[in-house]
Order: C-alpha cells, then structure tokens, then sequence
C-alpha cells in the first residue's frame, strides 16, 4: 500500500509526548528527514486524540503566521489548552487572543511604548549589564544562568514595569530555576506577579509616574486603557515568555561562543562588525522559542495537503529555522551569516513578537559588555535543559572566566 504523502517516516511520532523530550540531536536528525516531505506532516495527538500537523519548513510557518484569519491562536498556543479556572482567574495574554481583540490590545501597548520610555529602557538594559559583570568581577559565580542570563532580563523587564525593589525580590525568589509558567513555584511566582502588578495598577491609575504600567492603565487618545486583568496578563507575559526567551538566549550563546571557537575569535576580534550576526545567529541556531499551537478555522490547504477545520497546528520554529531550502549549510553555526531571515521571534504577522527589539538590545549589550572586559569568559559544560512545552528552557550554565 503506497505511504500517504502527509506521513511521517517510520520510526518518528509527532503524537508521542516522548519525541518532544528527545536530545537536541536527535530531533534535529528527525526533522530534517520530514522537511523532505515537503508540507505539513499529520499525526495523531495521543492524549487528546485529535488530528494535528507540524509545519517544519520555512514557507510553511512564515505562510501560516502570516494567515491569522485561518490559523487561530485562541488558548493552549503555548502548551495543551488550560483548564476554564485558569482562564478565569488569569485571563488570556495577547499571545492567546485572535483579532479583534489581539489587535486592540496590541495597539494599546504599542502606543504605551513611546520613544522617551524605549530610550530610558535602551538606557537600563546597558547600565544593567554593566552592573552584572561587575559582579561576576567580584563575585565569581560559577552558574551562568542564574548569575546573569536570567537576572538581566528579569530585572530589565521589572525596571520598565515600575515594580518596587521588595516586590521584585519576592517574586524572583518564588521563580525556582525553572522559571515562570512552570507546574509548581514558577506558578506560584506568576501569582505573585499578578497580585503585585494589580496592586501597582491601581496605585499608577490614581497617581501615574513614567513607567510601563502607567501608560498601560492610563487611558489612550481614543479612551482605551488595560483593566488590571488585561494587566497582569500582559506583564506575566513579558517575565513567563519575553524574558526566559531572552535568559535561554544568554545561555546558549554563551555556549555557542565557546564551542565555535573560530566564531568566538571573529567576534572578539572586531565587535562592531559581528555583534548584531552573532545575536541573530544565536537566536536562528538556538530558537529558545521552539514551537507555538495554532487551530485550523476553516478547511484549507497548506503546500498541497489538506487541513480540515478544528485540526491543530504546531508551528516548528526550531525546524524551520534549520531548513535547507532557505540556509545554506543550516547546522552550521556562522555569526557572518547573511541575509538571515530566520523565524525566532516567529514567522511575521500579527503575532510576531513584540519584544524582539529589546530581546536583541539586551543579548546585544551583555554580549559586548561581558566579552569587552571578561574575553576568556566561556562555559564549562553544556547547557543544563529543562523540558518546556514551547522551547529550548536552559536551567543552568557551568561557566568559568
């Protein structure tokens, strides 16, 4: 009997939660055999027994993100769909709206970051670098992670927030090491963050100072304004996904730059030159966000095979940005890399990430800070992983200088 074109080889089971938590290699090794298809591969989701598809190559999760009417975020974008007391008590983020309320939504943070606010935080994401390799200076630590790729963006994101010294401390120590959104303390840290930031939402609606949440709260031209659910969605958001991306991102850097030792020397030798390939570089090889959900709204066809209405998407970041029809030698690890159109910060559209701005800033200034004063600064180990439903979560870093 003749394989159906939509397949998957023998011996790979997208449906199979076990496949998800196979070694880096052998899931590239996996992928780059179902790019040879050549369109979305179906399978059946063994917990939930519904049809699904992976979109592996480049055209086809740039295509899928840059068709929000087809393909629907809605809840469970980022891990199975969460329970209705969750939704009710937490709300849903912009990453699990659809328009219209998405583009409300996302209009009235675009408007709350002005350029005076971007250029202060451009300003804290240099001055915060510097202050943490100071530290390493001093203190010597021997864990890379939570030393400086998780304090950095945590304590950027928290600066522009306006949340005070005391609660930051509280939330931080009630992370863990897995970090936010994480069963168990990362749940508990998210709370926490809700109930803090709810409580500064209030204060900044009654007196408003320069911060993100006054312009948050604090009504636009048009009267539009974040409700304090809207709120603490929003700011969960930036620490449980836009600052743990960017924490992974540090990390695995940094270990990229001490496996490739002639990418290293290229760096070090002329910064200017390669700062800004070696960050899109690490993001493409990396990808800390390795995978996002969407649902099929009505039937439709995808590079010639057919996707039925209520059928589940995975977007394959992670593949995609190894795709051999758009990267020339894609395993290969070269911050020269140019052009680099990879999908890091996801495949365009409404849902591109709105962070990738100051996720580039922030690995950009440690980069430079960290390899200007400390250049034999390397790891000692690779990274320590920790299974995540959305992407390549590092728990630790030995690292040495």
């Amino acid at each position: 009997m003749a394989v159906p074109v939509d397949a998957a080889p023998r011996g790979i089971d997208l449906g199979d939660p076990a496949f998800w938590l196979l070694p880096e290699e052998a899931r590239g090794a996996a992928f780059a055999r179902l790019r040879e298809r050549r369109g979305p591969v179906g399978f059946t989701d063994r917990a939930t027994g519904r049809r699904c598809w992976a979109l592996v190559r480049h055209a086809d999760v740039a295509a899928a993100s840059r068709s929000p009417e087809v393909y629907l975020s809605g809840p469970g974008v980022a891990a199975p769909e969460p329970a209705r007391w969750v939704r009710a008590v937490f709300g849903d983020s912009m990453l699990e709206l659809d328009d219209p309320r998405h583009a409300e939504l996302r209009r009235v943070v675009g408007r709350a970051f002005t350029p005076g606010l971007l250029a202060a935080v451009e300003r804290d994401v240099e001055r915060t670098a510097a202050e943490l390799v100071d530290r390493l200076e001093r203190e010597r630590p021997t864990d890379f992670v939570p030393a400086v790729a998780a304090e950095l963006p945590y304590r950027v994101v928290c600066s522009m927030l306006g949340l005070p010294d005391e609660q930051r401390r509280r939330i931080l120590a009630r992370t863990g090491p897995d970090g936010f959104g994480m069963p168990g303390q990362g749940l508990r840290a998210l709370v926490s963050t809700r109930l803090a930031v709810a409580a500064l939402g209030r204060e900044r609606r009654r007196r408003p100072t320069g911060d993100l949440v006054s312009a948050l709260v604090t009504a636009d031209a048009d009267g539009r304004r974040l409700g304090l659910r809207e709120l603490g969605a929003f700011c969960s958001l930036l620490l449980a996904t836009g600052a743990e991306a960017t924490r992974d991102a540090l990390a695995h850097g940094l270990h990229l730059l001490t496996v490739h030792p002639e990418q290293r020397a290229l760096l070090l030798g002329d910064p200017d030159a390669h700062l800004d390939g070696a960050v899109e570089e690490i993001v493409r090889y990396a990808t800390p966000v390795d995978r996002f959900h969407r649902t099929v709204a009505v039937d439709h066809r995808l590079s010639g095979i057919r996707l039925a209405a209520g059928d589940r998407v995975v977007l394959c970041y992670g593949s995609a940005n190894r795709d051999e029809a758009v990267f020339r030698d894609p395993d290969a690890f070269d911050i020269t890399r140019s052009p680099n159109p990879h999908l890091g910060f996801g495949g365009g559209g409404p849902h591109f990430c709105p962070g990738a701005r100051l996720a580039r800033r922030q690995v950009r200034a440690l980069l430079r800070e960290l390899f200007a004063r400390l250049p034999e600064a390397r790891s000692t180990a690779a990274p320590v992983t920790v299974p995540s439903p959305v992407g390549h979560r590092v728990r630790s870093l030995p690292f040495a200088f």
